[in-house]
């Protein structure tokens, strides 16, 4: 269940419980479901409860209640509790991650919007002159995409963002750092902060630009080395359930020998000692659990991100949505590696995770494209 599935289902509760004449309220447009502020609060959280109380002229919990006891037993919901004066926090069932994954492989480049991967411009290409500035022109592409991809749910916006100029022009930027990393300073920062500019692009993962590149990178090879061992990618369990149920995990930690590190260079594995060959000696749920969970999310919430930068007029979103996404991946990569190692055989356990590692690259790669940026293959 994605986050827009989970705000219909809340949506259909609200209204289900105007026409029974539970709640006598003005049904809403739309309920935010968002990922809750602290974890072990499930996966989603909503205050639509505390928004809808006071023309319900009910107590915040009590228009909770109500809610809850028709949301429990939803499909693809597997908990609701109420917390603190009236929040609602979702516990999705065990299917929903693979019905995500499955979504977004599904969808391709489509996912996120109509067409993610495409819209004025192309990767690498800045329309226009720097007449009107280095990130006016590009902010103002970027956004252009991004209104095409959301389905024109920016248009609401008044005008285009403030935006603190660049201390360069775009050509000379260019020239400096190249046209990706260009792009990525002018386009991280929020309207209202200052672009600051690197003495030159960095090939390390301390660079957030580079992280997400290799990111996608790594993926790529992830696909390449699976296809030399005769196996694809099926959305299925990704192998936490055992590990949670406190038995052996379904891949044996081993040294992990899976020809993808030569995605990125020496320097930068030097520099990265969790991107080093070696894995955990024992997987446990507090340590896969966390990382898997900000994975999902991640993932899920792609397309409301698109929708918020639209609106918001705030392509930095987009850019801050991936190098989240980025580091989530590589977490959940390191201590549940997708490829088999030594002489084990590929297991469903390592077709699934393939599965959800190709789901993060779909994200990575639209975003990426959005933001006219490459998504390469190799790094």
């Amino acid at each position: 269940m994605t986050p827009a599935e989970l705000s219909r289902t809340v949506l259909r509760s609200v209204r289900g419980a105007v026409e029974e004449q539970e709640l006598s309220v003005t049904v809403p447009a739309r309920i935010v479901v968002e990922p809750p502020p602290r974890p072990g609060c499930g996966d989603y959280a909503s205050n639509v409860a505390l928004q809808l109380a006071g023309p319900a002229g009910r107590p915040a919990r009590e228009v909770a209640e109500i809610l809850r006891r028709r949301l429990d037993g939803s499909a693809g919901i597997a908990r609701v509790e109420i917390a603190g004066p009236g929040f609602l926090n979702f516990t999705l069932g065990d299917g929903a991650l693979v019905a995500l994954v499955r979504e977004v492989l599904a969808q391709g480049d489509g996912y996120g919007g109509p067409s993610a991967g495409q819209g004025p411009g192309a990767p690498g290409h800045v329309a226009g002159s720097a007449a009107g500035g280095a990130r006016e022109v590009v902010v103002a592409e970027v956004l252009a995409r991004i209104d095409a991809v959301a389905g024109g749910s920016g248009r609401e916006a008044d005008g285009h963002p403030v935006l603190v100029p660049a201390p360069y022009d775009l050509a000379t930027l260019i020239a400096r750092l190249g046209a990706d990393e260009a792009r990525w300073v002018l386009l991280r920062p929020a309207a209202h902060d200052a672009v600051r500019v690197p003495e030159r692009p960095v090939q390390r993962e301390s660079n957030p630009r580079f992280q997400v590149q290799y990111a996608y990178a790594r993926v790529r090879a992830l696909v390449r080395n699976a296809d030399d061992l005769g196996f694809v990618s099926e959305p299925g369990d990704v192998g936490l359930a055992p590990t949670l149920a406190g038995t052996t995990p379904a891949v044996p930690p081993a040294t992990v020998v899976d020809g993808a590190s030569s995605a990125v260079p020496t320097g930068a594995r030097q520099q990265s000692p969790r991107h080093s060959a070696s894995v955990p000696s024992a997987l446990s749920a507090p340590s896969v659990l966390p990382s898997l969970q900000a994975l999902q999310t991640l993932l899920a919430t792609y397309p409301s991100v698109i929708e918020v930068a639209a609106r918001l007029r705030a392509p930095d979103r987009v850019v801050r949505h991936l190098e989240a996404t980025a580091e989530a991946f590589f977490r959940w990569h390191d201590v549940c590696p997708p490829l088999p190692v030594g002489e084990q055989k590929p297991l469903a356990v390592h077709r699934a995770r393939l599965a959800l590692a190709e789901a993060s690259g779909t994200v990575l790669a639209n975003g990426l494209r959005l933001l006219g940026i490459s998504a390469p293959e190799h790094l």
